[in-house]
């Protein structure tokens, strides 16, 4: 009787580098953009209008939208005088200095983000796929690699 020796195990897939994970990201915020700006269309808003309307979680200086949105002031008051002839935002001065403008989400301004949030989450599917401990591993990594302030 002839034994034989098991053959090796494979070995572990190596871990992606750095510019691996970078392209797998910069194709998944291209996904995100391109639902979310086919979203935001459909509202009959520009990309970025529905960018800073998905900001107003609460009120903003518009200096802080600028900062946020990577844009000059100057634009963001275009966007805001934009969306306010709509009667999505509307300005109010800050109650700790009365120079200070703040935009806030009006009722309408909060259905339309309402509406492009449920459609984006529509549009990308493979997110609802995953299951709980799938989302908290994601959210812990990208915390990780993307730390934030909250606020």
């Amino acid at each position: 009787m002839t034994r034989t020796t098991p053959p090796p195990a494979p070995a572990a897939p190596s871990a992606p580098g750095t510019d691996r994970l970078m392209e797998h990201l910069a194709h998944a915020a291209a996904c995100y953009y391109r639902s979310f700006a086919v979203v935001a269309a459909g509202q009959g808003l520009t990309l970025i209008q529905g960018k800073m309307l998905s900001l107003l979680g609460r009120p903003l200086p518009m200096r802080a939208l600028a900062e946020t949105l990577g844009c000059d002031a100057s634009n963001v008051t275009g966007i805001v005088d934009r969306l306010e002839a709509r009667g999505l935002v509307r300005r109010e001065a800050a109650p700790a200095d009365r120079r200070v403008k703040t935009v806030v989400l009006t009722p309408e301004g909060e259905e339309a983000v309402r509406r492009i949030r449920a459609d984006i989450v529509a549009g990308l599917p493979g997110l609802e796929q995953l299951d709980d401990h799938d989302r908290r591993t994601l959210q812990d990594l990208l915390d990780r690699a993307f730390p934030h302030t909250a606020g």
